[in-house]
């Protein structure tokens, strides 16, 4: 179920916090979060995270396209290696 409209996109308030500060310095670091849950914002637009998968941070560098998603949805967490069973050699 989504979230209220009244209510607004959900963004973690330290996140927010950090977004605006360097919007306002004019910065382009890599910020760090565990915040997967967080909705991407137009003000996040060109700005790159780091995002938490549960293991390691993956490099996450924010475009107009992902505005509306969450932050988690572009750092998976688990790794496909493929079926098991037997595997052909050629």
């Amino acid at each position: 179920m989504s979230r209220s409209i009244k209510k607004g996109p959900f963004v973690d308030g330290h996140l927010l916090k950090k977004v605006d500060d360097l919007n306002g310095a004019n910065e382009k670091r890599v910020i760090k979060t565990w915040s997967r849950r967080s909705t991407i914002t137009p003000e996040m637009v060109s700005l790159t995270f780091a995002v938490h998968n549960g293991r390691k941070f993956i490099p996450v560098f924010v475009s107009e396209h992902m505005v509306g998603h969450k932050l988690g949805e572009f750092a998976p967490t688990r790794t496909y290696t493929g079926h098991g069973g037997d595997k052909k050699v050629r």
